[in-house]
């Protein structure tokens, strides 16, 4: 299949590997810009581990600090693997969402030991820091990065899309969805969508396709890369 991949770039490249691997053709096409902005170093007097929601806040952490004895709570796969590069020695993933980080965090880390620190992007609802609040942690958000959507949809894309030559699109968070959307439709492509397969990370992310129509929308069956991998047909035998 030859497939659309928005992510911002670092992860998309990625992504485009792993499609790579297994037969498919991505067409490597960034919705979002990332900015590290530099700062003073974190503050990690008291912290006893890191909350790391993103592979991009382990990279905004990593530019901020050369401490790589924090544990490393991780949303999931992906993120726990950035960790592991950057050289943090103690990672823990919660091979999932939010959610299940939550509950990793409420088993495996103690409040009396010290603060959680989240490595947040400027889009943090703060919903992590609640929950683990309510189960007697003190959670500090340090906003160390930001994902800025791109001003028109990417060049590949749009070419892409006008030849009719996509298969589908992967789509990893309802903001990046919304995104995708607003930019497809500002370039007047929005039908273009009707002969694609959405491939999206969770239901909210389905939902805010609302906006356009698709030959199929598929969710993952776990918050994670390798969900929605999984919902990819293999190519098939040559004959």
């Amino acid at each position: 299949m030859r497939l659309l991949v928005t992510r911002p770039e670092d992860d998309a490249q990625s992504l485009a590997g792993f499609l790579r691997v297994r037969g498919h053709e991505p067409v490597v096409a960034p919705i979002m810009d990332v900015d590290f902005p530099p700062g003073p170093p974190i503050p990690l007097e008291g912290v006893q581990g890191v909350l790391a929601t993103s592979a991009n806040g382990i990279r905004a952490a990593s530019l901020r600090t050369e401490r790589r004895d924090l544990t490393i709570y991780a949303v999931g796969p992906q993120t726990a693997e950035a960790a592991r590069q950057a050289g943090f020695t103690v990672v823990i993933s919660a091979e999932g969402d939010a959610n299940a980080l939550v509950e990793l965090v409420a088993r495996e880390a103690d409040p009396a030991k010290g603060i959680l620190l989240h490595a947040a992007g400027a889009e943090t609802a703060g919903r992590l820091r609640q929950a683990l609040q309510g189960r007697g942690f003190r959670v500090e958000t340090a906003v160390l990065y930001e994902a800025l959507p791109v001003a028109k949809l990417p060049a590949t894309a749009e070419e892409a899309l006008r030849a009719n030559v996509l298969d589908g699109v992967l789509l990893f968070s309802p903001r990046s969805a919304k995104i995708f959307a607003t930019l497809v439709s500002d370039a007047g492509l929005a039908s273009q969508c009707a002969r694609l397969v959405a491939f999206c990370i969770s239901a909210a992310t389905a939902e805010a396709l609302e906006s356009l129509t698709f030959e199929r929308v598929a969710i993952a069956g776990a918050p994670n890369q390798d969900a929605i991998l999984d919902l990819i047909p293999p190519p098939e035998p040559a004959p």
